[in-house]
């Protein structure tokens, strides 16, 4: 039960874990298009607070499950009137891959309530996806995995 458990908790993380012996892998997280940052660039005032109400802590680690240090971190997230530029906000990861935003909670603006992230650092394909809130959440984790260029 906990070894199924500890699999689903890796598998939402994008995590993929390895049998025992085997060296451990992490899969990179799928990007999922450009979001709000096609129209705009990735500029972001470098700020890891833009109100209270919802904190995202995070992980930016290589496929070897070893973190990114130094990795830019552009975060943005709509308000009730859409996106403006008092929702965004970047930070870089430390040396453990982490980073962290506070923000209110999103709006429901064009779906569910949620935050676009983009990632950024050299000899990495940059990535953007997005972490969805859940209802009624006032944290949440993600960990993000970024492919390296060939």
């Amino acid at each position: 039960m906990l070894a199924c458990l500890v699999a689903a908790v890796a598998a939402a993380g994008g995590l993929t874990l390895a049998a025992p012996g085997t060296s451990a892998a992490c899969q990179p997280t799928r990007s999922d298009g450009t979001g709000p940052f096609q129209q705009s660039g990735l500029s972001a005032p470098r700020r890891a607070k833009i109100g209270t109400g919802h904190v995202l802590q995070g992980r930016v680690l290589r496929t070897d499950c070893k973190p990114v240090a130094g990795a830019l971190v552009v975060l943005w997230q709509a308000g009730p009137n859409g996106y403006g530029p008092r929702g965004r906000g970047s930070v870089r990861t430390d040396r453990a891959g982490r980073f962290r935003f506070e923000g209110p909670v999103p709006a429901s603006y064009g779906g569910l309530p949620h935050i676009h992230i983009a990632v950024l650092h050299p000899g990495y394909e940059e990535l953007v996806t997005r972490y969805i809130v859940r209802p009624g959440s006032k944290s949440g984790r993600i960990t993000l995995v970024l492919a390296p260029l060939l």
